[in-house]
């Protein structure tokens, strides 16, 4: 009892807390707000702004890394915002194709990686403070061996030997190239804006099938059409973004709206350059996959195909940010990479269940926006039917993301 009174006094009342700190969390907060409202009005997918300090200490430790270099915007990319509490100048990412490119070690995937968390606000200190990203931006990757049920992945992949239907494909041991095709497609169908790709972590044959490749091989006997025919179709088609890290291959050059070029963590805009090389380039592909990017069809989750019970109990554990489990299925979020605190899974695994009362006739995308306008208009509370605590908010995205990978999982 004396303790809990200490917690109270020393973390509920103005008097304990320090006025000034208070004041610059809550400033810096609204301004990220305000910040990440305007990027749809200016035409931007994301913000980083001058100054900003985007190394982390570590892989595993998040605070921002000392005698870092500084991020300063190329001169043609730079915007510059008024906010209620501030004046924020930085780089601009465009909706459309943004290639990130440079050499090894120059700061491309540090990049990405402050863009994938700027769907976040950050604490003051952190040094991402201004790094802003559309909400619904979402990091794609391969994924071996996952589970995926009738997800019509035929946009990327079609005629598979032994007429394997991929308008409907289920797997449970994916591939590469049909785990990185059925993670884009879901996060479609989930409501995503812009795809976050770093070529490190994607299936190559999903990401570009060079001219070479192309005699060698030629289409009738490639299942696959790569990333590279369909990027542009996304945009023009659904107004979806992609920001891709690239070091290997310049054959996206052709296709970028920006190329941005890491060079010792300072980037330079080099999209004329690209666009030059990319024109003079005799040795061209041929592209693939048709004229449009294809259908994006509905699913409808079944229900009772999501058990939570083990044995006659309700089983529900959260291990960190990688992995929960749902009754007797431990479900891997691993490659889920923009879950950043175990509370928010433990939100994700009620939402789960309380997602169950709108399936059975509904798409997965109404039932994920049902879920989504009830918690926030009723709070995370709305979830809490087993009265456990420690939750977080969540994005649609990741509820999809979870419900994707259980694999008791069946859908009309």
């Amino acid at each position: 009892e004396q303790e809990l009174t200490s917690i109270v006094e020393g973390s509920l009342f103005f008097e304990s807390v320090d006025e000034n700190k208070l004041s610059r969390h809550l400033f810096v907060c609204e301004d990220a707000d305000n910040l990440r409202a305007k990027l749809k009005d200016s035409g931007l997918i994301a913000f980083v702004s001058d100054e900003a300090i985007l190394p982390r200490a570590s892989g595993v430790d998040q605070r921002p890394l000392e005698e870092a270099i500084p991020f300063k915007a190329p001169a043609s990319m730079r915007y510059e915002f008024d906010l209620p509490h501030s004046t924020v100048s930085g780089m601009g990412i465009p909706e459309g194709i943004n290639l990130i490119v440079g050499g090894g070690y120059h700061g491309k995937s540090t990049l990405l990686n402050a863009i994938e968390r700027g769907i976040y606000n950050h604490i003051p200190g952190d040094g991402r403070e201004f790094v802003v990203t559309d909400y619904n931006a979402i990091k794609i990757r391969a994924e071996d061996g996952r589970y995926i049920e009738k997800t019509d992945i035929s946009s990327f992949i079609s005629e598979l030997p032994q007429n394997n239907d991929t308008t409907r494909f289920s797997s449970d041991n994916a591939s590469g190239s049909t785990s990185q095709a059925a993670n884009t497609i879901e996060a479609l169908e989930a409501g995503g804006s812009c795809l976050l790709i770093d070529e490190d972590t994607s299936a190559t044959n999903f990401m570009i099938r060079d001219h070479r490749m192309q005699q060698l091989v030629p289409k009738d006997r490639e299942p696959i059409t790569p990333y590279i025919d369909k990027v542009r179709q996304l945009y023009d088609d659904y107004a979806v973004s992609t920001i891709l890290v690239v070091g290997g291959s310049g054959s996206y050059f052709g296709i970028a709206d920006k190329v941005i070029c890491m060079v010792e963590y300072e980037p330079l805009d080099l999209t004329e350059k690209a666009n030059e090389i990319a024109k003079d380039d005799s040795e061209v592909r041929r592209k693939e996959g048709g004229e449009t990017f294809g259908k994006i069809n509905a699913r409808r989750p079944i229900g009772k195909s999501i058990d939570a019970r083990k044995g006659n109990k309700v089983k529900l554990k959260v291990r960190g940010v990688d992995a929960l489990q749902l009754g007797t299925e431990n479900i891997d979020l691993s490659a889920v990479e923009q879950i950043v605190d175990s509370s928010q899974l433990n939100a994700v695994v009620e939402a789960i269940l309380y997602a169950k009362k709108y399936m059975d006739g509904r798409t997965l995308q109404e039932i994920l926006t049902l879920v989504e306008e009830n918690v926030n208009t009723n709070s995370l509370d709305i979830l809490n039917n087993r009265k456990s605590g420690d939750l977080a908010n969540f994005r649609k995205i990741e509820l999809a993301a979870a419900i994707n990978r259980l694999r008791t999982l069946k859908v009309e």
